[in-house]
């Protein structure tokens, strides 16, 4: 899978769980870019995601998530370490 995949497939999983189809999402694009991305809906989003691309974070990996960028590194990561 490649960057620009996670990215699209990462911004569905944001848009699907903020309710917001016209939601724009880049690398850069941190919690507080985004109305209702607090604490609860982090750790709901971070279940979508890992459902989504079948994935597990760590607790370190998801305390280190800044921006959009950040998580969809740690997806690409975790994808290849399942080859």
């Amino acid at each position: 899978m490649t960057d620009a995949d996670i990215m699209d497939i990462l911004t569905e999983v944001i848009r699907e769980t903020f309710g917001d189809d016209s939601l724009q999402i880049t690398p850069e694009t941190t919690a507080a870019d985004v109305a209702g991305w607090d604490s609860v809906a982090h750790v709901e989003l971070l279940i979508s995601v890992e459902e989504r691309f079948g994935i597990r974070f760590t607790t370190g990996e998801a305390a280190a998530m800044t921006n959009v960028g950040h998580m969809a590194e740690f997806i690409g990561r975790h994808l290849d370490r399942k080859g």
